[in-house]
């Protein structure tokens, strides 16, 4: 990683009963408390580049006793305020991706600016961060990442997006020209070595999405922005993307069994306070997953799809978000397997182990490719409000239009019957499905598809066993 050394005067702040101070032949005469911790310094070298300092101090009478300052809502706390101090003294401090953001923050709270003097902090830092750290793959993600922490300050002087920029821009250029620091020793294949703030590479060769694993590491509301801008570009092939979103949600979704228990306790999650609040967040996080789904069709897999669509039902995600879900799992449905569409059924209207109006809503889409989109809402069966995502509003015209001229193949049908027939063997071992489901389910899929009827009689036969044996 690169980093920047400011000053040549050796560290000589101490501490003594909870004060720090510095070491001088002169008295001190200010004292600085920042969130609980006091400072014992001295007005000129501060006063000298804080405009703030300066405006605060002027409101104080002269007096012998040394002038008390408090900077209660200090960003960056005290690590980032003794930065900021020991600049001024001219004492060394080191700069880099893990500090340059409170450190900005911080110069910026104490107007460390130009006017004050010339090669002030801020300019400094502005330097440092538009010629280095913008140009290295690590830095700008881990300089991404350390915005969360000052989120509002970080918006303000312009750190988030032009990280954000500064990444999308080495996703959109080709491999070979991107210094790939931060997928260091994770897969092993690009190492970095720093000195005196320069970076080289082993010059490997790199597949087309070495950058998913690496911006998994990005919170949410971080990396739905980042892929928003990669996507934009228009040069990363949807599939890719699709690629990267799969590895996103393998990362942060939990683990999700088949009877819809959730394998993750709010223990593992430090920061939340109920398992109600790591459901709410993770809800989010899928929510927001969906909306970023490239338009194409085939760009993620059938099985991808439906896992997230099972992960929505768990997490009682909005109506919008299963039925883009819905919807897409319709288009490549012939890709699904029996397994993939035994969706867990967490509704208190019904006690059936499993869901089946969202399979019947999978079925009625798949049946629509080729056809126009109607003018009125289809009617839409189960508790589900028929609402479009941000992902589906923003979908191209390019895409209806493909929709629209696309059908599903006589094979695709085939493959469909073949499915549906499985998927009835299997869900006919429910003591408490309603015939009425199973028949609408059955004749969803049309007669020419069926080129016989061995597995519809058996999951009719199951049916019946199960019934009897009840009755």
């Amino acid at each position: 990683m690169k980093f920047m050394k400011l000053g040549s005067r050796p560290d000589t702040f101490y501490t003594t009963e909870a004060v720090r101070s510095v070491s001088s032949e002169i008295s001190s005469d200010l004292i600085v408390q920042v969130k609980g911790s006091r400072y014992m310094l001295h007005k000129f070298p501060l006063l000298s580049k804080c405009l703030r300092l300066q405006r605060l101090c002027s409101e104080f009478h002269e007096s012998a006793q040394p002038q008390i300052v408090q900077l209660p809502d200090f960003p960056g706390g005290v690590e980032a305020f003794e930065l900021c101090a020991k600049f001024c003294y001219g004492i060394t401090i080191t700069l880099s991706a893990f500090n340059i953001v409170s450190a900005r923050c911080a110069a910026e709270y104490l107007q460390m600016t130009e006017d004050v003097e010339k090669g002030n902090l801020i300019y400094k830092l502005e330097v440092f961060f538009n010629s280095c750290i913008l140009h290295g793959w690590k830095d700008s993600i881990v300089t991404l990442q350390s915005t969360k922490s000052f989120p509002l300050w970080s918006e303000d002087l312009g750190i988030t997006s032009r990280c954000i920029e500064a990444i999308a821009s080495r996703v959109l250029s080709h491999p070979s020209k991107v210094n790939l620091s931060h997928s260091y020793s994770r897969r092993g294949r690009d190492d970095l070595s720093s000195c005196n703030g320069t970076e080289s590479l082993r010059h490997r060769p790199v597949s087309k999405g070495w950058w998913a694993e690496d911006i998994a590491e990005l919170g949410i509301d971080l990396y739905w922005r980042t892929i928003i801008a990669i996507k934009s570009g228009g040069k990363v092939p949807s599939n890719l993307i699709g690629d990267a979103l799969k590895i996103y949600a393998s990362r942060w979704l939990p683990n999700i069994s088949k009877d819809g228990t959730i394998m993750k306790q709010a223990a593992s999650d430090p920061d939340s306070d109920s398992i109600g609040e790591i459901t709410s967040k993770h809800r989010f996080l899928l929510e927001s997953i969906v909306s970023l789904l490239p338009a194409e069709k085939g760009a993620v897999s059938c099985s991808f799809l439906l896992k997230l669509l099972k992960a929505a039902n768990i997490l009682k995600a909005s109506s919008s978000s299963k039925m883009e879900l819905a919807r897409r799992v319709g288009i490549q449905l012939e890709e699904a397997t029996v397994n993939d569409l035994l969706i867990p059924s967490l509704s208190y209207t019904n006690d059936t182990l499993y869901d089946l109006d969202i399979v019947m809503i999978i079925l009625e889409q798949f049946m629509l490719q080729g056809q126009s989109p109607p003018t009125t809402p289809p009617r839409v069966k189960g508790s589900f409000e028929k609402r479009r995502s941000r992902s589906a509003e923003n979908v191209d015209f390019g895409f209806q239009e493909s929709r629209r001229s696309s059908s599903a193949s006589h094979s695709s049908k085939l493959r469909v019957a073949k499915l549906v027939d499985g998927y009835l063997q299997e869900i006919a071992r429910d003591v408490n499905l309603p015939l009425s489901k199973m028949i609408a389910l059955a004749e969803a899929v049309p007669d020419f598809a069926r080129l016989d009827h061995d597995d519809l009689y058996r999951a009719i036969d199951i049916y019946l066993k199960v019934t009897l044996h009840i009755l």
